[in-house]
């Protein structure tokens, strides 16, 4: 018998001897009713999380086509007029 039916037989043996207790039968609607909550909310913060994202994305491309960091700006002072 190798490692792995031996462990698999104790994990059996472990299930079939635990004590399984009853739930009432009115805990069900609540939790689905939570549960359906809680997945609407992450759901719609996920959204709004990805709409933020490309938002910001979106202004942050609009600034950089408007301003053009990467360019140098112009010089404020003329260089001086000598060999005239």
């Amino acid at each position: 018998m190798n490692a792995q039916a031996r462990m698999e037989r104790e994990v059996r043996a472990i299930l079939d001897d635990a004590v399984h207790s009853v739930v009432p039968p009115e805990i069900h609607p609540e939790a689905v009713r939570r549960g359906t909550r809680i997945l609407r909310r992450r759901r719609a913060l996920r959204r709004l999380g990805w709409l933020a994202l490309g938002l910001a994305v979106t202004a942050f491309f609009v600034w950089a086509s408007l301003a053009r960091p990467w360019v140098e700006p112009p010089s404020r002072t003329t260089p001086p007029l000598t060999g005239w």
